[in-house]
């Protein structure tokens, strides 16, 4: 036995001291050990903490809860209500085995879109685009807290922040959200979507910043802003993150790899002096 390690009288666990990491983290870590086993409180919450992730991939999106959340929040836009649309992934079997199919439109949502009386002689600067992903849970908890948030914000900035009609997308990808956003013709999109379940994160809501969306663009042209929960990243320090990158991306014509966050830390960026510092 480990001389750091020491047996619980009451249970014959043997202890780990790492166990006092665990005040900062959710990481599995200091579990201890019967025999050669973990407690069997652990695995079993370990069970649970799968069971939970995969249902939160399998869950359908409650519509109907997300469209009353936006009502009641006041955040249910007047002239033109939310758009619910589908992705081609007819079910969530084929959703989960054909990644392409959730990255486009189905014909019917993009007839939608495109019969929509905008009336809009300038485009739109902001899409807000709720996609289920791979956690509606994730949309269930924080989408509309978080959109309460940023509409304030936005608000409250000095630019008159012209937002396009909300939409919701079932059996979603990020992706979907450029073709969304071309279709109302704004010139940024935000896309809210419910990120892969970890096992101890399956209500991660992701955040995926485009400027100028088209079709076929990469990953490369977005700004993501992950783990976006109760027990994550705050939704006022996510609005704080979003804020930042939708000002400098509207100030620079550009998102992606070429936007950096500056918004918690100083960015290290190349020294521009050339100099050889073995020769000063």
């Amino acid at each position: 036995m480990n001389n750091l390690e020491k047996i619980d009288s009451d249970s014959n666990i043997i202890e780990n001291p790492w166990e006092l990491l665990r005040e900062y983290t959710d990481a599995r870590i200091g579990l201890g050990r019967t025999g050669v086993s973990i407690p069997t409180s652990h695995s079993l919450a370990f069970q649970l903490a799968h069971a939970q992730a995969q249902d939160a991939v399998h869950l359908p999106l409650d519509i109907e809860h997300i469209l009353e959340q936006l009502t009641s929040n006041n955040l249910n836009q007047e002239i033109f209500p939310p758009v619910v649309l589908h992705s081609q992934a007819i079910n969530r079997t084929t959703y989960l085995q054909r990644p392409d199919l959730g990255r486009k439109l189905n014909n019917d949502s993009s007839e939608i879109l495109k019969s929509l009386n905008l009336n809009k002689n300038e485009p739109y600067d902001l899409a807000i685009i709720i996609v289920d992903g791979l956690s509606s849970l994730a949309i269930k908890e924080n989408a509309v807290n978080f959109i309460e948030k940023l509409i304030s914000a936005l608000n409250e900035d000095n630019h008159n922040w012209n937002i396009s009609p909300f939409t919701i997308v079932q059996q979603g990808r990020v992706a979907i959200g450029d073709e969304i956003a071309e279709l109302l013709k704004a010139k940024t999109s935000l896309v809210l979507i419910g990120e892969r379940p970890g096992l101890s994160s399956p209500d991660s809501l992701g955040l995926y910043l485009t400027w100028n969306p088209k079709s076929g663009l990469t990953d490369a042209s977005r700004n993501c802003i992950s783990n976006v929960r109760s027990d994550g990243l705050s939704y006022e320090e996510a609005v704080k993150k979003t804020m930042y990158l939708l000002k400098e991306s509207r100030r620079l014509e550009l998102s992606g790899v070429n936007l950096k966050d500056r918004t918690t830390s100083n960015i290290i960026e190349n020294n521009q002096n050339e100099e050889n510092f073995l020769i000063k």
